[in-house]
């Protein structure tokens, strides 16, 4: 079956934060536009080689894809109709945006293209701890950026917000997530921060002098932002991931349920037919590969074996778990033939439970879902054929 979602890269930033180890860019002096020709040669190619079906969700990540300006969020909008035309009635389209850049022009260019879901990247609402990891908005960019969208007619919001901050305490995290409940978000992605290479943080991680809270914190601010949130209607249904019902994030649920999906842009990562690719990070190689051919820098085919752990990986970060007649269905195998010894000693160690013929995580295997995840690696090739 064709993929029924769409990943658009947009690279391009008003400022690199200090966490960010994404394919972002500082705008000032790009070739946007002519990288969005280059998208569109993208498009182009990639639907004549897989022709898609019924489009279920787009996600616009960046970066930060609201920098574009409104005639060119308009064009990328226009092109995603032209070489996805089927969408699906209760189709989500998602943009990611920094609060500060969303004035109305660009708001409306957005609802006329279809998008009718917008994700803030708020992150906390202390302006000298904002200012801490490098972004560049306000608190009150947020709040004004929520109204703007709302009376631009978007009634589908998500915030993201970041625990775990330089210095960052427990009240901290309640004084965030009290302000964040206060602007009705429909949806609330909250991530521990993690320090990853060739960023600034990383640098100050190396030399000392990045001051983190301690990990029994940390796992506090976590546990808070469950219950907080919780006690508002936001049910948890992903490791990070709270939502009203029937708001929940269609586009990454594609991910945790291992389903394909097109990755176009600068940096994008796709998986159509069975093939997993990564396209080139730079702008100025992604605009002249295009000319060419496919952006690609690197392919991968995925196994059976592997195809199979990545549905238990990724299906365990969603609360409601994996169903054994889905995988059944998938791989032709029974669940407990393949990762039997995996579940019995996953069980054994309070990690998982198995409710007739669904597997999820239990309390215990939220706070150590990577211990989960990895238990898993390697352990479907004694027990399937490519």
């Amino acid at each position: 079956m064709a993929p029924q979602a769409v990943y658009i890269h947009i690279p391009f930033c008003t400022n690199k934060c200090h966490y960010c180890d994404f394919t972002a860019y500082v705008v000032k002096g790009q070739p946007v536009d002519d990288y969005l020709s280059a998208l569109e040669r993208e498009m182009e190619r990639t639907v004549e080689q897989h022709p898609p079906g019924e489009i279920r969700s787009v996600f616009i990540g960046g970066g930060t894809p609201t920098v574009l300006s409104p005639r060119q969020m308009e064009r990328l909008c226009l092109a995603i109709r032209r070489y996805f035309p089927r969408w699906a009635t209760d189709m989500e389209f998602t943009v990611e945006a920094n609060p500060g850049t969303t004035e109305p022009e660009k708001l409306a260019a957005m609802r006329e293209g279809g998008v009718n879901r917008i994700s803030f990247g708020a992150q906390t609402f202390r302006d000298d701890l904002l200012r801490r990891i490098g972004r560049i908005h306000t608190a009150q960019d947020v709040f004004r950026s929520v109204e703007q969208a709302r009376h631009a007619g978007f009634d589908n919001l998500s915030l993201d917000l970041i625990f775990g901050l330089p210095d960052q305490t427990l009240a901290d995290m309640e004084e965030t997530l009290k302000t964040a409940l206060s602007l009705r978000p429909d949806h609330i992605s909250a991530y521990s921060l993690k320090v990853e290479e060739g960023t600034l943080f990383h640098t100050l991680y190396q030399r000392g002098e990045l001051p983190l809270p301690p990990e029994e914190e940390e796992v506090k601010m976590y546990q808070l932002t469950r219950r907080m949130l919780g006690e508002v209607g936001l049910r948890q249904y992903e490791i990070s991931n709270f939502a009203h019902p029937g708001k929940e994030s269609r586009h990454n649920l594609t991910y945790w349920r291992h389903e394909e999906f097109y990755g176009l842009g600068a940096g994008a990562h796709g998986y159509v037919g069975g093939v997993r690719h990564a396209n080139v990070r730079g702008i100025r190689e992604y605009i002249e590969k295009t000319r060419q051919g496919f952006p690609t820098e690197e392919v991968h085919h995925v196994s059976r074996a592997e195809a199979m752990e990545n549905f238990m990986i990724f299906g365990l970060r969603v609360l409601s778990g994996v169903e054994a007649s889905e995988f059944a269905r998938r791989f032709g195998l029974p669940l407990d033939r393949v990762f039997g010894s995996v579940l019995d000693a996953l069980q054994q160690k309070g990690l998982l439970v198995i409710d007739g013929e669904r597997v999820r995580l239990t309390e215990q295997g939220l706070l150590f879902g990577n211990e989960v995840f990895a238990a898993f690696l390697g352990e479907a090739e004694n027990t399937s054929e490519d």
